[in-house]
């Protein structure tokens, strides 16, 4: 249990990664017809001389209906401006209303919020060509923080999902590499810590579903990717702790592959998506290592 000045910090590091205002894409494409099916695009800011990095984000809140891509849209405009083409993409997720019994929305729909995902991969080379011109597909780096992170991970090792799973692809996605941000990135060590109060089975369908279902979506299980994979994630992080990356890190060394574990002293959750924080420009970094 977080003592009362890690909580405190907590929610001032919250305060201000959330103070900063929306940024507007410059673009908006759909991929599907729901209405959370679209992806917002920023051009790459000034004159590269060239087209830029494509940076696909997916953003976090445990994978629940009232966090949407706009939270993250601050940090989006800050990769735009570090010369970056950005993707920030939304998908479905958990009902706005409580679960029966429960206190507050469920986190993620299955099958949906993965469909989505899935989905919009797949669209957005074409996507890319008619809505961001200035971005080059063929260096593109997907990131994601907290529950996108975790979606992150997943979307880029589909080809090493069970065959019998809808969203199985034969080879690997072309990808320069992945770089998750405090991910959810081992679900069953996720539920062990009660993570962001059981989410990790809510996204599964319940707990009576998730033994079932963890070989399909928990990225700790779907090793090794063959992808570059870098995971950045602050020392004080309560939300999601610095445990469930180590976990991932460490299945991932058993399957033979080196994940970049990058642990930052004296960062919590949301700094690493605050523009305003330093650990924002590390995380910057971070992508243009595997992007140029």
């Amino acid at each position: 249990m977080p003592d009362d000045a890690a909580v405190a910090r907590d929610a001032a590091e919250a305060e201000a990664a959330f103070a900063h205002p929306a940024v507007k894409p410059d673009t908006t494409a759909a991929y599907g017809e729901h209405p959370d099916q679209v992806v917002d695009f920023y051009a790459p800011r000034g004159d590269a001389g060239r087209p830029a990095p494509l940076v696909v984000v997916l953003h976090g809140g445990a994978w629940r209906a009232p966090y949407d891509r706009h939270h993250i849209t601050p940090f989006a405009d800050f990769l735009a401006r570090r010369g970056f083409a950005v993707a920030n993409v939304e998908y479905r997720r958990g009902s706005p209303i409580p679960a029966q019994a429960g206190t507050g929305p469920v986190a993620g729909r299955w099958p949906e919020t993965f469909d989505d995902v899935a989905a919009a991969l797949d669209a957005l080379p074409a996507l890319v060509r008619d809505a961001l011109p200035a971005a080059d597909p063929r260096r593109t780096v997907v990131t994601g923080h907290s529950a996108g992170g975790h979606l992150a991970l997943w979307a880029a090792a589909r080809h090493v999902l069970p065959a019998d799973s809808p969203w199985h692809t034969g080879r690997p996605a072309p990808l320069r590499g992945v770089v998750a941000l405090a991910p959810i990135a081992d679900l069953r060590v996720a539920e062990e810590l009660a993570v962001c109060d059981g989410a990790s089975a809510q996204l599964l369908g319940g707990g009576d579903r998730f033994e079932e279902r963890l070989p399909y979506a928990d990225p700790a299980a779907l090793l090794p990717t063959g992808i570059a994979t870098t995971v950045v994630q602050g020392r004080t992080d309560i939300v999601v702790p610095q445990a469930v990356a180590e976990a991932y890190a460490d299945a991932a060394a058993k399957a033979g592959e080196v994940v970049g574990l990058t642990l930052l002293e004296d960062v919590g959750h949301f700094p690493l998506i605050d523009p305003a924080a330093d650990a924002c420009a590390v995380v910057a970094e971070e992508i243009a290592q595997l992007a140029f």
